[in-house]
């Protein structure tokens, strides 16, 4: 596919119940969803308008019974899975679940970095007919409703977690902003002739038990989004916040338990 080497590509919710997560979402994003077709296996894909950006999977009572809990987790293109599995375990990672392959989707490893913070990591299969399909999942060049707008690292060791990233995806510092008692917020790029700007990475506030991606999507009014978060059965964790660029964020608990994050323009 023509996403490189470092790209977020997908996004997934683990959640306990694949209906409620459904309407929840579908009300505030507005979201269109499908099943994937695979078998032995509850998975729900969703789009904003006719581009993929993720998909449902319904946690399974072994998994439970393993420690999961309902979260958001991102996919990251890589060129060869097994490989990039390998030396995310020589840098200090861990590999949770060793690669494996998606009939007609594509090879997947389910990985975390040396300070715990969990992702995937993905080599596609394209479409057939359209080799060169990228994917839409994370809008990195313009704005888009129901997209991911942001990749957001929290962790427990950010000067570490740098060189993981770096080292791993080819990901380049592009800036920092200073935001007092809580340290640096650092802004990455892709290391590539593109060269736009992907992520951000900060020290884990001391509240926040585990380091973790969060992944901010767009919302077309966010004080609208907020409104249906409270009357749908979720919670805000605070009022919209100001970010750079006059746009305005907010964290929130989906009513599976699951942490997820808007963005959006107050009007």
């Amino acid at each position: 596919m023509a996403n490189k080497q470092g790209d977020f590509i997908w996004y997934e919710l683990m959640t306990g119940d694949a209906d409620a997560a459904q309407q929840f979402y579908g009300k505030i994003l507005g979201w269109k969803f499908q099943d994937s077709g695979q078998a032995g296996m509850e998975y729900r894909m969703f789009s904003a308008g006719d581009e993929g950006v993720g998909g449902f999977m319904v946690l399974t009572d072994e998994m439970t019974r393993n420690g999961a809990r309902p979260c958001w987790l991102g996919y990251i293109a890589v060129d060869d899975v097994d490989a990039s599995a390998k030396s995310i375990s020589d840098a200090g990672g861990a590999v949770h679940m060793k690669p494996w392959d998606i009939p007609n989707v594509g090879r997947i490893a389910f990985v975390a970095d040396a300070q715990g913070a969990m992702f995937y990591i993905m080599r596609p299969i394209p479409p057939a007919g359209n080799p060169d399909a990228t994917s839409q999942a994370f809008a990195a060049t313009e704005p888009k409703v129901g997209h991911c707008a942001w990749n957001e690292l929290a962790t427990s060791d950010p000067d570490a977690a740098a060189g993981f990233y770096s080292k791993q995806f080819g990901w380049e510092g592009n800036g920092d902003m200073d935001m007092g008692e809580m340290g640096k917020y650092t802004f990455w790029k892709v290391g590539d002739e593109r060269g736009f700007m992907h992520a951000g990475m900060m020290a884990k506030p001391v509240e926040m038990p585990v380091s973790a991606w969060t992944y901010y999507f767009r919302v077309p009014n966010i004080d609208e989004a907020v409104r249906t978060i409270q009357a749908n059965g979720g919670k805000t964790l605070h009022d919209p916040t100001e970010i750079p660029g006059g746009e305005f964020v907010v964290n929130g608990v989906d009513p599976q338990g699951a942490y997820f994050a808007l963005v959006g323009k107050r009007f």
